[in-house]
């Protein structure tokens, strides 16, 4: 059994707020404090955008915050990039996104130019972390090279298997128009990859919501943001931001692996809207 606290979008800036004014260094804090009493963790996983302006400066605020909870539980802390993050400012602060309980580097970087990606193993489970960011886009794309990279980390299975982390999903829900396209670009190249592999899951993040579904054989779980959710409930063509942040829990492994459930923090404001848009022309459609 491994279990890993899965994280995504924490999108804090070098001032704090994020574009539309959230404090997700606070959403952060007060998120991690509500979960201080989850038992028996392994690994804290961060899944992309951890930097809403990209700065190094935001990456190192959500480095000293989760590293500290990290530590107190003698853990490691993993990262990826998400397209809010700008690899300059990301390995800045993170390295190759793997770090272990004490903030050292523990990743073994897959040496691919203008990629971040990396591997390392945490007590025989291996982490894979993809780099899908393509700058100045919503969407994600892997390249052959660091597909051909992946291939080649999982040609030999690791003594308790293995999970891929990467920013951008490739699943999407067919009934939300606008979904499909700033997920995983040709997500079925990255299903080949992996079909017969030891992968356990992909964990992904950037849709601020929870999802599950699956690439191939292997089960793929998109854990919501910490900044802010995605309210389903809206229109179908309209993206509605509300406040509240959540994590998962996953556990790998056992009789049942892999489980994911999802934790909120208690927000008194959770719910409340922070905007709407119409992601076509990118207008605000808030009534």
């Amino acid at each position: 059994m491994h279990r890993v606290l899965h994280l995504s979008d924490t999108h804090v800036s070098r001032t704090g707020p994020d574009e539309d004014g959230v404090d997700g260094l606070a959403a952060l804090q007060a998120l991690l404090h509500d979960v201080r009493h989850v038992p028996d963790l392994d690994l804290v996983v961060v899944s992309g955008d951890v930097a809403d302006d990209g700065s190094a400066e935001g990456c190192a605020k959500v480095r000293i915050v989760v590293g500290e909870f990290a530590a107190e539980r003698g853990i490691p802390h993993v990262y990826c990039t998400g397209n809010h993050d700008r690899r300059d400012g990301f390995a800045a602060a993170l390295g190759s996104g793997h770090l272990g309980p004490d903030g050292s580097p523990i990743g073994r970087p897959a040496g691919l130019d203008g990629v971040i990606a990396a591997v390392s193993e945490v007590a025989g489970l291996r982490v894979i972390t993809l780099d899908s960011l393509v700058p100045g886009e919503t969407y994600g794309v892997l390249s052959r090279d660091q597909l051909n990279w992946l291939a080649t980390e999982l040609s030999a299975p690791a003594p308790a298997g293995s999970i891929v982390v990467l920013h951008h999903p490739p699943i999407w829900v067919d009934a939300v128009p606008y979904l499909r396209s700033v997920v995983l670009q040709e997500p079925e190249e990255l299903a080949h990859v992996l079909a017969g592999s030891d992968v356990h899951a992909v964990l992904s993040g950037h849709l601020h919501h929870q999802l599950s579904g699956q690439t191939g054989e292997k089960p793929v779980w998109v854990t919501p943001g910490v900044i802010t959710r995605i309210d389903l409930t809206a229109p179908p063509a309209l993206v509605r931001g509300v406040l509240g942040a959540g994590a998962t829990v996953a556990d790998l492994g056992g009789r049942f692996g892999p489980t994911f459930h999802t934790l909120h923090a208690r927000d008194p404001h959770a719910g409340s809207q922070v905007y709407v848009y119409d992601p076509l022309t990118g207008e605000d459609a808030s009534e």
